[in-house]
């Protein structure tokens, strides 16, 4: 790795500890957190899946149930990266839980672990707040909490296991927040049940589709609805997917959207003039730093994308300790660094620029 190069890690996760959560949240919900758990299960394929040897050889990666705070930052030293910031593991579920009440007793205990257990640790380590996102003002509240108390870079929301789609006004005074603290959010995959795929039965199969589908929603229910017009200085990442299912959205969306223009007589939706040119709109959204996608450093399609849609959307994400360890994220890297089809500011906005930007590390 170049010295002058340096790396962020845009996309990390922790392993909750369920009982140290526990200990963050209020009677009675501290004690039935540490009897069932702080979350529901992701879907049926995560809690009953037998995968080829996947947990034995995780297992022997040190990286199930065995990464901490301490782990983290040897991995950061190993990689040569320079900050890392985390999501959840189990609480990739957190839209799941109905229950207003314990919901925003769930949430608030994880961020206060997250920030006792990891930012205090190093501040290296950055963190993604949860909301309450069935209790909208407890997610007001709960965002401004996160941002200005415990110091975290914004909030995480689920691409799958909210009430509606992410463009609905329902969700408006969480993105009006977002946008008067200056902080961003950020959609993640990881929960996919009830998204037509329950059926299929290889995990392998069930895990391809369901990060993208996820995303594609998410970023196409937000740009229709005029989310990005509606709140200026809103900025959103959508994670853990790749890249091919971003190019499949915008030209599903381009093309759609030239056909059936849809019909807004209260403005409300995205303000792209009839037959006008919805690609460039979104190119826009790229440009003006309002639109951001993780990519890992191994994808075959990163070049071509980059090429199409220039680097700046683009986050560099480890995602350790999921199924990575440090040699894997170091080649990972190296494979940016080595590509003859990007440019050194290509390299350099992908590994650590287009983070910094996003989630404002200054």
């Amino acid at each position: 790795m170049s010295a002058s190069m340096r790396v962020i890690d845009g996309d990390g996760h922790v392993y909750e500890d369920a009982a140290a959560i526990a200990g963050f949240m209020p009677a009675p919900y501290d004690r039935y957190a540490r009897l069932t758990g702080v979350f529901p299960p992701l879907d049926h394929f995560h809690t009953a899946f037998i995968d080829n040897g996947f947990i034995e050889e995780m297992m022997e990666r040190a990286t199930v149930r065995r990464v901490g705070p301490a782990e983290w930052v040897n991995f950061l030293e190993e990689t040569g990266i320079e900050f890392a910031v985390l999501y959840p593991t189990a609480g990739l579920a957190c839209g799941k839980i109905t229950d207003a009440y314990f919901a925003n007793a769930a949430v608030r205990g994880y961020n206060d672990w997250l920030h006792d257990a990891y930012l205090r640790k190093s501040s290296r380590l950055k963190g993604m707040g949860l909301l309450p996102i069935r209790d909208m003002d407890g997610a007001v509240k709960e965002f401004r909490r996160v941002v200005k108390d415990l110091g975290m870079c914004g909030v995480m929301l689920p691409s799958n296991g909210l009430k509606t789609h992410p463009g609905a006004s329902d969700y408006w005074p969480l993105y009006a927040e977002a946008d008067k603290l200056g902080a961003c959010v950020a959609f993640h995959g990881g929960c996919h049940d009830q998204m037509g795929i329950d059926d299929l039965n290889v995990f392998a199969a069930y895990h391809a589709l369901g990060h993208p589908l996820g995303m594609m929603r998410a970023l196409v229910s937000m740009v229709y609805n005029g989310i990005f017009d509606r709140f200026p200085g809103l900025r959103v990442a959508y994670l853990e997917a790749g890249v091919a299912w971003f190019l499949t959205a915008l030209e599903r969306g381009e093309g759609s959207f030239k056909v059936h223009t849809p019909f807004d007589p209260e403005h409300r939706l995205v303000n792209v003039p009839k037959n006008g040119d919805f690609r460039a709109y979104v190119r826009k959204l790229i440009r003006d730093g309002r639109i951001f996608v993780g990519v890992e450093g191994d994808e075959p399609d990163l070049a071509h994308a980059v090429k199409t849609l220039g680097h700046e959307p683009f986050i560099f994400s480890s995602d350790f300790p999921h199924e990575v360890d440090a040699q894997l994220c170091k080649h990972e890297i190296d494979e940016v660094m080595e590509s003859s089809e990007l440019t050194e500011t290509d390299k350099q906005g992908i590994l650590a620029g287009n983070s910094r930007r996003f989630y404002n590390l200054n």
